[in-house]
């Protein structure tokens, strides 16, 4: 399912960055005045030359895949957590272990199922739930990170291949200055323009990747902190309950 999500969003941005193209060249063939601003990006994205921009947008567009599908997965993760420490609290008044465990089967994220791992191990003695909720717990922040990864190394890569275009475009407009025999601003203008633009879109694709990364380290940090304080919840909840 993961990687369903994060191959369908890849080839949603895909067509996106497809039609924009495909505008952005119209738009440099027929010059029309006052164009927008991603008509321009994407005619300086063509300007730059696919051999380096290709590998640019290729991380930027699987980073972005990987990033929101980390923001749907910890979205979807997030819920009430007083409110179900609520429900949990009045189910075992009213029904007991099982009726706990059944308000936790029908409720998502991570906290309602480290709640369910702790409560199934009750019969076994306070000492095992408590171990339940701390080695699942370890799990559920593992699931939450996974893909992290992932993004920081297009994060890091992005930057790097932008620059790698840069030198090596330097590299081509003096060996063509070279060929010439003489230096024309024009020759050395548009060589350094074309290879400068690696940079920039290495820079932007790094920078936007960035944003989303920490948006989903606050919110991971959120969501492990609240687990933290319901599964403290829950170990009292059960020892007043054991007492009974």
């Amino acid at each position: 399912m993961k990687k369903f999500l994060i191959s369908s969003v890849a080839l949603s941005v895909l067509g996106t960055v497809n039609a924009f193209a495909q505008e952005a060249a119209a738009a440099a063939e027929t010059q029309v005045a006052g164009e927008s601003m991603h008509h321009v990006m994407m005619q300086k994205f063509l300007e730059g030359g696919w051999e380096w921009m290709l590998p640019v947008l290729l991380c930027l567009v699987v980073g972005l895949a990987v990033a929101i599908e980390r923001v749907l997965y910890l979205s979807l993760s997030t819920i009430n957590s007083k409110k179900l420490v609520t429900s949990v609290e009045e189910a075992l008044k009213n029904g007991g272990i099982e009726a706990a465990k059944e308000v936790c089967r029908n409720t998502r994220g991570p906290i309602a199922s480290i709640y369910y791992q702790g409560l199934d191990r009750y019969n076994q003695g306070l000492d095992s739930v408590e171990k339940a909720v701390v080695s699942y717990g370890s799990v559920q922040t593992g699931q939450m990170e996974s893909g992290l990864t992932w993004i920081g190394l297009f994060i890091a890569l992005s930057p790097m291949l932008g620059f790698m275009g840069t030198v090596v475009g330097m590299i081509q407009a003096f060996d063509q200055i070279q060929a010439a025999g003489d230096i024309s601003p024009t020759l050395v203008a548009g060589g350094i323009k074309v290879a400068l633009l690696t940079t920039l879109f290495g820079l932007i694709a790094a920078v936007v990747l960035q944003l989303f990364y920490n948006y989903i380290v606050s919110k991971i940090d959120s969501l492990v902190n609240d687990m933290e304080d319901s599964s403290i919840t829950l170990m009292d909840i059960l020892t007043a309950y054991n007492k009974k």
